[in-house]
Order: C-alpha cells, then sequence, then structure tokens
C-alpha cells in the first residue's frame, strides 16, 4: 500500500504491545541546565548565616574571622576596643556583604555573648533554641502567605 499525502505525517502503531514507538522531541537543552543554574546563583548571590554560641573568652570570634579571613564578628567592628561586650544571653546578628572574584555573599553572624557565663546554667540554651525555632517560623509564615514575595529572605540558621 503506497503512502498518501494524507498518511505522510502519520506514524505507524507498534507491531506488538511491547514495542514501543521511538519518540523525538528534538533537542531540548538540558545539558545546560547547569550553567544556567550557575550563572543565576552568581548573579543573585548567596545567603549564609552561622551562629556562633560558647562561653565567654572561647575563640569564637578568632574563628569567624579566620574562617572568612577579615574582621566579621560584632567585636572586631566595634568602634572603641574599650567598649566590652555585654555578658548577657540577648541574640545579635551583624550582616555583612562580602565579594570575592565575582561571587557575592550575604553573610550574617548571629552572636550569643555571655551563654554559659553564670553560674547556674540551667536552661542557659532555652533563649537559643527560641531564636533558632522563630527563624523557621518566620520563614514558614512568609512560604504560605497567599502574596507571598518573589525573593524571601531567609534568616534561618
Amino acid at each position: 500500500m503506497a503512502d498518501t499525502p494524507r498518511d505522510a505525517g502519520l506514524k505507524q502503531a507498534p507491531a506488538s504491545r511491547n514495542e514501543k514507538a521511538p519518540v523525538d522531541f528534538g533537542y531540548v537543552g538540558i545539558d545546560s541546565i547547569l550553567e544556567q543554574m550557575r550563572r543565576k546563583a552568581m548573579k543573585q548571590g548567596f545567603e549564609f548565616n552561622i551562629m556562633v554560641v560558647g562561653q565567654s573568652g572561647l575563640g569564637k570570634s578568632t574563628l569567624i574571622n579566620t574562617l572568612f579571613k577579615s574582621k566579621i564578628s560584632r567585636k572586631s567592628v566595634q568602634p572603641t576596643s574599650e567598649e566590652r561586650i555585654p555578658k548577657t544571653i540577648e541574640i545579635k546578628s551583624i550582616t555583612h556583604d562580602i565579594e570575592e572574584k565575582g561571587v557575592r555573599m550575604k553573610l550574617t553572624v548571629i552572636d550569643t555573648p555571655g551563654f554559659g557565663d553564670h553560674i547556674n546554667n540551667e536552661n542557659c540554651w532555652q533563649p537559643i533554641m527560641k531564636f533558632i525555632n522563630d527563624q523557621y517560623e518566620k520563614y514558614l509564615q512568609e512560604e504560605v502567605n497567599i502574596n507571598r514575595k518573589k525573593r524571601i529572605p531567609d534568616t534561618r540558621v
């Protein structure tokens, strides 16, 4: 039977049920997804939140400054070195924008000065756990909001 112009564009059904007809979608571009994701990440930058917890004098600020090769911690950015860091368990956040070789990073260092410095350290971890849980709850509320932002600020630790 000869192909008629009407039948030329139709594919024939497979001979048996186990055979599948080959489907040709053409070039999709899956191989370029990684490059697209890399460009998007480089354009938007990265957010990195880190919390340091420990007793005074333990080296938390030194660790952060060494890790990022700059003066980042709250202790390092104070106007005068004579000011003492308060020994309360009030949680403080400092945000820095770091750029290196075209890669931008928004770094937030969360410090807990005076954690564990008291004689009775019973339940001293509760303010820290409350802070962490509040950050997750805040992000969840933004995420489930009907009129949510295109880019939700991520403050989770």
